[in-house]
Protein backbone atom coordinates (compact mmCIF):
# COMPACT_ATOMS: atom_id res chain seq x y z
CA UNK A 1 0.00 0.00 0.00
CA UNK A 2 2.57 2.26 -1.00
CA UNK A 3 0.00 4.99 -2.09
CA UNK A 4 -1.50 5.01 0.85
CA UNK A 5 1.72 5.46 3.04
CA UNK A 6 3.15 8.33 0.51
CA UNK A 7 -0.69 9.94 1.45
CA UNK A 8 -0.20 9.95 4.94
CA UNK A 9 3.00 11.13 4.49
CA UNK A 10 1.97 14.31 2.80
CA UNK A 11 -0.89 14.46 4.59
CA UNK A 12 1.83 15.91 7.94
CA UNK A 13 3.09 18.50 5.30
CA UNK A 14 4.11 21.53 6.81
CA UNK A 15 2.62 23.19 3.38
CA UNK A 16 -1.41 23.27 4.40
CA UNK A 17 -2.12 23.25 0.62
CA UNK A 18 -0.43 19.94 0.58
CA UNK A 19 -1.85 18.19 3.59
CA UNK A 20 -5.41 18.83 2.71
CA UNK A 21 -4.74 17.75 -0.97
CA UNK A 22 -3.71 14.62 0.77
CA UNK A 23 -6.18 14.25 3.30
CA UNK A 24 -8.68 14.49 0.86
CA UNK A 25 -6.58 11.60 -1.46
CA UNK A 26 -6.87 9.45 1.74
CA UNK A 27 -10.70 10.08 2.33
CA UNK A 28 -11.37 8.71 -1.28
CA UNK A 29 -9.38 6.00 -0.81
CA UNK A 30 -10.65 4.44 2.66
CA UNK A 31 -14.28 5.30 0.64
CA UNK A 32 -13.20 2.27 -1.98
CA UNK A 33 -11.70 0.25 0.49
CA UNK A 34 -14.79 0.44 2.70
CA UNK A 35 -17.07 -0.21 0.03
CA UNK A 36 -14.63 -3.24 -1.31
CA UNK A 37 -14.57 -4.49 2.21
CA UNK A 38 -18.51 -3.81 2.73
CA UNK A 39 -19.38 -5.89 -0.79
CA UNK A 40 -16.88 -8.90 0.32
CA UNK A 41 -18.64 -8.93 3.59
CA UNK A 42 -22.32 -9.32 1.90
CA UNK A 43 -20.85 -11.45 -0.59
CA UNK A 44 -19.59 -13.90 2.20
CA UNK A 45 -23.15 -13.97 3.88
CA UNK A 46 -22.62 -11.72 6.74
CA UNK A 47 -25.59 -9.36 8.33
CA UNK A 48 -25.94 -5.71 7.92
CA UNK A 49 -25.54 -5.47 12.10
CA UNK A 50 -22.18 -7.59 11.51
CA UNK A 51 -20.53 -5.26 9.41
CA UNK A 52 -21.64 -1.94 11.23
CA UNK A 53 -20.61 -3.69 14.65
CA UNK A 54 -17.22 -3.48 12.89
CA UNK A 55 -17.54 -0.34 11.44
CA UNK A 56 -18.40 0.96 14.41
CA UNK A 57 -21.51 2.59 13.40
CA UNK A 58 -25.24 1.29 13.54
CA UNK A 59 -26.72 -1.31 11.35
CA UNK A 60 -29.10 1.95 9.92
CA UNK A 61 -26.18 3.55 9.02
CA UNK A 62 -24.54 0.98 7.01
CA UNK A 63 -27.48 -0.37 5.37
CA UNK A 64 -28.58 3.27 4.38
CA UNK A 65 -25.24 3.60 2.46
CA UNK A 66 -24.51 0.28 1.09
CA UNK A 67 -28.35 -1.26 1.07
CA UNK A 68 -28.78 -0.35 -2.77
CA UNK A 69 -25.73 -0.67 -4.31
Amino acid sequence: MTEATDLAERAGDHDPRIGLRAVAALRRLLEQLETVQVRSARNQGWSWQEIAAELGVSKQAVHKKYGRR
